[in-house]
């Protein structure tokens, strides 16, 4: 042993050797729709039974201030597959079936799918895309080899309709039906791919509808058929505080078909999990917690998410991590776990270090904006404005999470510089 590694704590340097060790993990990331950051046991809410996805928090890292890019669907994907802000790339609001049936993630852009793909990986997509409904933007143009599942916002989770009407369910770049329960297909066609790809590097995405509306169960009736248009969105169950349960209970017990799936196949401890929500959860029905608003607001309820990262023998157990992470950080994370090249015009950064050796973030600012709403983040500083001619509302997140008391004019240098940084973002990050 090198004499100065005796006075080094054994943690560090049995973490440390692993890192050494570590070859090209299997990457599973697991991305549910509209969950609140309450809405997990783990996260505190006793009214939910979320087992598996607690054991994924017990045995491995508990993220506390991991934001969405978004605080709604589209975005926050566009930036999950770019390592993009998706202002960027043309994604700021929603995909919609009604009015934007031609635009789409461009192909143009490379996606993680893309960049693991050239470091040897095979790439599958089963659930919900919502980066564009015409073929050209399917995620087997964009880096998949294999997708099952839907490409609008959400379907009815029984006959697989959108709300506008139209037949959503593909196998590629082709529609087919298939009878099941969206949730459950989704997790059948994952565990499928992982038992045919356990001998060689994959990456899987399984961005799941749940608990997203319409609100159905199992044994719930199909809502949508296909030509009629949807006047209720939300689904007609009438106890929709159970059911909104239900969902995220079977989506939980999915997840642990996956987890039993990677032991049974002995590769477990070489795959990494990484699990988290696509925004805040509706406020209607979710839990945020003591975060203030939820889906569609800049506010901590619209972006800050549950977040958690699994990889047994690798990452440390039972941690809690209050690194100020956003979704669009994972591209640059899965391609140098690769230990691939990483693009250099992404916005991520890399939190691989973190989540090997437990190492600091560098601090940056981070920038929210939707529907005219502005947001920026640097430490615990978070200036907000409602929209472009408001003035700006400055909170302590350290010692306000709930952001209820505005100290705007307490400090207005902050927010002078704040403000001014906002703008610059806004405008470099606007296609001209």
């Amino acid at each position: 042993m090198n004499k100065f590694v005796k006075y080094l704590p054994m943690g560090i340097i049995a973490l440390n050797a692993v890192a050494e060790k570590v070859q090209k993990p299997n990457i599973v990331i697991i991305m549910a729709d509209d969950l609140g950051y309450g809405d997990l046991g783990c996260y505190g809410n006793n009214a939910i039974n979320t087992p598996h996805i607690d054991q994924l928090a017990k045995e491995g890292i508990r993220f506390t201030d991991f934001h969405a890019n978004g605080p709604v669907c589209s975005p926050t994907r566009a930036a999950l597959l770019t390592g993009k802000y998706q202002q960027r790339v043309g994604i700021p609001g929603v995909v919609t079936a009604k009015k934007h049936r031609h635009h789409g993630l461009a192909t143009n852009e490379e996606t993680f799918a893309e960049t693991m793909r050239k470091n040897g990986y095979k790439t599958g997509i089963f659930g919900k895309w919502h980066l564009g409904y015409d073929t050209k933007f399917n995620p087997i143009e964009q880096g998949f080899d294999e997708y099952i599942g839907f490409v609008s916002g959400n379907v009815d989770y029984h006959s697989h309709v959108d709300q506008e009407g139209h037949e959503d369910w593909w196998h590629g770049k082709t529609l087919k039906k298939e009878d099941g329960y969206a949730t459950d297909l989704i997790t059948i066609h994952s565990i499928n791919f992982i038992k045919r790809h356990k001998d060689n590097p994959f990456l899987l995405y399984i961005p799941h509808e749940a608990p997203h509306y319409p609100l159905q169960g199992r044994t719930s009736k199909a809502e949508r058929q296909i030509g009629k248009k949807v006047k209720n969105v939300h689904g007609k169950t009438k106890n929709k505080a159970k059911v909104y349960r239900e969902m995220i209970e079977v989506m939980d017990e999915g997840i642990g078909k996956v987890i039993k799936t990677l032991r049974e196949l002995d590769i477990d401890k070489k795959t990494l999990i990484l699990f988290l929500s696509d925004n805040g959860g509706t406020t209607k029905y979710a839990d945020n917690g003591a975060l203030r608003d939820g889906k569609g607001s800049v506010f901590e309820g619209g972006h800050r998410v549950p977040a958690i990262a699994w990889w047994p023998g690798v990452i440390k157990a039972n941690q809690q991590n209050r690194s100020q992470l956003m979704t669009m950080d994972i591209f640059p994370t899965l391609v140098d776990l690769a230990d691939g090249e990483i693009p250099e015009n992404l916005d991520g950064i890399s939190f691989k270090n973190l989540l090997l050796k437990d190492e600091k973030m560098a601090e940056r600012d981070l920038f929210w904006e939707f529907k005219g709403k502005f947001a920026t983040r640097r430490g615990n500083w978070k200036l907000i404005l409602e929209s472009p001619n408001d003035k700006p509302q400055l909170f302590d997140l350290a010692n306000d999470i709930g952001e209820t008391k505005n100290i705007a004019p307490k400090h207005p240098e902050i927010v002078s510089e704040l403000h001014k940084k906002l703008e610059d973002w806004y405008t470099e990050v606007t296609p001209k």
